[in-house]
């Protein structure tokens, strides 16, 4: 009996001993991502921690969506609002709406918020740029709002418009950065010519740009002279290797069809899908990564693009049926992008394979959409000029639409780094 009971309290002391050992592990662990760097700090964190003098005794106005949360997800908007120390007077919406209940191209309409009973001002319907009127009870305007880094995401030129507007009307300016949530090193895809500008692209930055809403803020306010009294409240702990999943921060989806992390990877090459008749799986539980029409063999489709070897991704055959949008009640087949190294991938080459691909197999079936007026198709807006949707219908190579815009690209990198914060 002694003996069984000695072999039991040795058995607790190791128990008890592997716990903490184990314990001792998580908690380095945490310490280690902190360490190097992982805890980031969003800006409206520092805004109001550290620098909230910047809207102290100043009415504020601000433009956000449901992105604009703090790192415990509470939103900026009850932020502000219950904050004694800070007077907001007016909210502003982008696509999508402050609530992000909006599809893509909806218009949006003035109102009243539920909440917090403050009038919510549409920058996605009768205007793009806040009018004189919409400032009269606005001494500062805050911008906070989760970027993408795309060119094409309509978020940063609501930024501007509204950079502009400050300057017009003697208002001070706030960006609060976020990152990047495709990092903030690469840097990828045409440079947009001034020719092809619209709301999708509205200056010379490539697809892929590589910057967070903070520095596009000053890049665009100096490079193309808005001149706003601007501020630029920075994150801390954000470099620029990081990815989203690398930091510590939950990925709130920025618009109804960017759900995920996925999404975002792939929106800079398979967003140009949008051009053309064919699905971006929109209406699908995997918008943009799903790709596809009526018209294509999904096994044949997800072969060509697997013989290309592209880096960091794999294509596998796929049907689904949209719910909105194109092909919408239709099934369609096609591919589902999976991204099988995030650091080795590339977008924009990727989504000018399947555009290529898709043209050359079903040249009888595919389609850029329609030219407007002025000869210009919506490719050409998403893709920032109008001779790569000619060199796809000359049977060029990818290839060689990359060299045609290396130059420009490099050029921009230059300039760009007068800019990088982090």
């Amino acid at each position: 009996m002694k003996k069984s009971l000695i072999l039991l309290l040795t058995a607790i002391m190791v128990l008890t001993s592997l716990t903490a050992a184990f314990a001792d592990k998580g908690n380095n662990g945490n310490d280690k991502e902190k360490d190097n760097g992982k805890e980031v700090q969003l800006g409206v964190d520092v805004l109001l921690n550290e620098q909230k003098d910047l809207i102290e005794g100043k009415r504020v106005g601000l433009i956000t969506n449901p992105t604009g949360v703090d790192q415990e997800l509470n939103s900026i908007v009850d932020l502000l609002h219950n904050d004694p120390d800070v007077e907001l007077t007016a909210l502003y919406g982008p696509e999508h709406g402050v609530r992000g209940d909006a599809q893509a191209g909806e218009y949006v309409e003035f109102y009243i918020d539920e909440t917090t009973g403050l009038p919510v001002y549409s920058l996605y319907g009768q205007t793009r740029k806040p009018t004189p009127e919409m400032l009269e009870e606005v001494d500062v305007l805050i911008f906070d709002i989760q970027d993408v880094g795309t060119r094409f995401y309509t978020y940063i030129y609501t930024m501007a418009y509204a950079m502009e507007a400050a300057q017009e009307n003697g208002k001070e300016f706030i960006a609060l950065d976020r990152p990047n949530p495709l990092g903030g090193q690469k840097v990828q895809g045409p440079v947009l010519e001034p020719e092809y500008a619209s709301f999708v692209g509205n200056y010379p930055i490539p697809l892929r740009h590589g910057m967070t809403v903070g520095e596009l803020a000053t890049f665009f306010n100096e490079e193309f002279e808005i001149n706003s009294d601007l501020t630029v409240v920075e994150m801390d702990g954000w470099n620029r290797n990081m990815y989203y999943d690398d930091t510590n921060l939950e990925f709130v989806l920025p618009s109804p069809n960017m759900p995920t992390l996925d999404t975002a990877l792939v929106y800079p090459g398979a967003a140009l899908i949008e051009g053309t008749n064919v699905s971006e799986g929109r209406g699908t539980t995997k918008p943009f990564e799903f790709i596809g029409a009526p018209f294509v063999n999904s096994t044949e489709l997800a072969a060509a693009l697997n013989d290309l070897e592209l880096p960091g991704v794999t294509f596998r055959a796929a049907s689904f049926t949209p719910s909105i949008s194109k092909h919408a009640g239709t099934l369609s087949h096609g591919i589902q992008i999976h991204v099988t190294n995030k650091k080795s991938y590339k977008p924009v080459e990727t989504g000018l394979h399947i555009v290529k691909t898709l043209h050359d197999m079903y040249p009888e079936d595919f389609e850029f959409r329609a030219e407007n007026s002025a000869g210009i198709s919506f490719f050409d807006n998403l893709i920032g000029n109008g001779w790569i949707r000619e060199a796809i219908e000359n049977g060029d190579s990818v290839k060689d639409m990359e060299k045609e815009w290396k130059d420009e690209l490099k050029a921009f990198e230059t300039v760009r780094k007068d800019y990088l914060i982090y």
